[in-house]
């Protein structure tokens, strides 16, 4: 009997994915495929398994790191050692039979394997290669590692974030492996579209730089357009006057103005009539000039209520704002409670989460969820689905070709 329904249904019900990403992009663009219905099988190696799995703390009381729960729902965990000349064939002979192949390895140990696209597209030309990295496949940075930091720092994104007057700063959470899943996970189900209807396989090159640059899009535009140099502005946005965070009489809240008569209700909700009649105001462009002006008698006024006072004044006007909130709130807002944001992680009573994927499809009314699997769960299972006889699989495992862990954490 399989140990997890990973055959549920979805959009990509039926679609079988070898994975042998590591660390946080790579995983959770499997986990989002999973999500949608995808057979996910996860490939680790012997002993520490994905390097995600050791990141911490938080730890569970089982010693489960908190971050790998979070990337690694609805999956299956496969541990083979590539060093071995038999488990090598084992993985070759779970790409052959599956449709998406997923990496983020260096090009030269793909090469070394027999695993590089050149050699897998000519023997499994339907196959959907997806190679995840951190500068790209091509380009003369295309063998160095990347992290989440050195994409942000390179993309220019730092540059932009931080304290007015202050150093760069990183953006404070893995911003570049979630967009770079996001994206793989886009490009790989167009992809299949294209598999399912002609049998056409696909090299996908996906990068946290060109995830992070994807970002940047509109600063980048707007710098080459003839915008000066952009620096971190604490919060503020270039381009609109009034788009930032402001002290209250209690705490901070961010107020985003994006159009000329949002502003003219803003002057009158909050009592400002004469900014609203001022001519060098009228437009964003002159709210630009006279920002440091504007922004000082917004600050004043708003000092005058609390932050929940304006909040209120404000989303009756059709102002968009938001309290800065704290982790603390967030995952108590009524808002992410309403729609499920926050997926327990079964079997860890309650004590760990994942975050629901960012869509949500009407013909799957409950988010699939099931938990993230222990190293080597799956080893037998899956290899008895790929055609191993019994007798083989105790013979592999003997050999530690494969390795076989327990069904649970």
């Amino acid at each position: 009997m399989r140990t997890e329904d990973h055959h549920r249904s979805g959009p990509l019900a039926g679609l079988r994915v070898i994975d042998l990403t590591t660390s946080y992009a790579g995983p959770t663009a499997s986990m989002y495929l999973a999500d949608l219905g995808a057979d996910v099988i996860k490939v680790e190696r012997p002993g520490r398994g994905d390097d995600t799995r050791s990141w911490g703390p938080p730890f569970s009381a089982g010693g489960v790191s908190a971050w790998f729960a979070s990337a690694n729902r609805n999956k299956r965990s496969v541990v083979i050692d590539l060093r071995d000349r038999r488990g090598l064939a084992v993985l070759r002979r779970l790409i052959g039979s599956a449709d998406v192949f997923m990496e983020n390895l260096n090009p030269a140990k793909l090469q070394a394997l027999g695993i590089d696209h050149p050699t897998l597209r000519a023997e499994f030309p339907a196959l959907i290669y997806c190679a995840m990295s951190g500068f790209g496949l091509d380009g003369p940075d295309s063998t160095l590692p990347g992290y989440d930091l050195a994409a942000q720092a390179r993309s220019g994104l730092m540059s932009v974030t931080g304290a007015k007057g202050g150093a760069p700063q990183r953006v404070s959470t893995a911003l570049s492996d979630v967009i770079t899943g996001m994206c793989a996970a886009l490009a790989v189900s167009a992809a299949v579209v294209r598999q399912r209807q002609d049998h056409q396989g696909e090299l996908i090159d996906v990068s946290l730089l060109d995830a992070d640059l994807a970002v940047m899009a509109p600063r980048i535009a707007a710098y080459l357009a003839g915008e000066d140099e952009p620096a971190p502005s604490g919060g503020t946005d270039s381009v609109l006057a009034v788009y930032q965070a402001f002290p209250t009489a209690d705490r901070d809240l961010a107020v985003a103005i994006g159009n000329d008569p949002m502003w003219q209700r803003f002057c009158t909700v909050v009592g400002l009539p004469d900014l609203g009649a001022d001519p060098e105001l009228k437009d964003n462009a002159g709210r630009r000039r006279h920002r440091d002006r504007l922004v000082a008698q917004v600050t004043a006024k708003l000092a005058e209520r609390t932050a929940a006072e304006w909040q209120k004044m404000l989303g009756d006007a059709g102002i968009p704002c938001s309290l800065v909130q704290t982790l603390a709130e967030v995952v108590a807002d009524p808002q992410v409670v309403a729609r499920g944001c926050l997926l327990p992680v079964p079997g860890t009573g309650g004590v760990m989460h994942s975050v629901h994927s960012p869509f949500r499809f009407a013909s799957i009314p409950e988010p699939r969820n099931s938990p993230f699997p222990a190293l080597g769960a799956h080893t037998r299972e899956v290899l008895g689905e790929f055609g191993y006889a019994a007798a083989d699989i105790d013979s592999l495992l003997a050999s530690g070709a494969v390795h076989e862990g327990r069904a649970s954490e």
